[in-house]
């Protein structure tokens, strides 16, 4: 299966636009099409920022979210700690990616990320859906 780690930005976008491409992404995790990992810093940073007031997202949507990915996601604990992205928080995004061994890190911000990482492709989500879809037709 296809492992895929995904940056908060790509969360928060799925949420924010209903029919976007970071929607699909999410429910190919959520439906197990695709492998999510998270960490526990990961999963906690999502749940910051989705709960942010200025975002105006449903709170009782964002706990069901929350719940959906905590149930469908596998939990990674990372044994490095990493200092490669000039956003020091970016850099669990890869530490996540480097123990899962993940094929994609998945964001909407490339520029904070190196373009690949050991096993891990960078990529937005337009691109991990172009990559990914003839192996969700087999």
């Amino acid at each position: 299966m296809i492992k895929v780690v995904l940056d908060t930005n790509v969360v928060v976008s799925a949420h924010l636009k209903p029919d976007g491409l970071e929607r699909l992404v999410l429910n190919l995790a959520l439906a197990e099409r695709i492998q999510l990992h998270i960490s526990t810093e990961i999963f906690e940073e999502y749940s910051q920022v989705l709960h942010r007031s200025k975002l105006k997202i449903n709170p009782d949507w964002v706990d069901e979210s929350l719940q959906l990915i905590t149930a469908h996601a596998k939990m990674i604990m990372p044994t490095r700690v990493l200092s490669v992205s000039p956003d020091e928080g970016d850099n669990r995004f890869l530490e996540c990616a480097e123990e899962a061994q993940a094929d994609y890190l998945v964001t909407g911000n490339k520029r904070h990320f190196p373009k690949r990482w050991k096993t891990t492709r960078v990529v937005n989500a337009r691109e991990v859906l172009e990559m990914i879809m003839p192996d969700l037709q087999r």
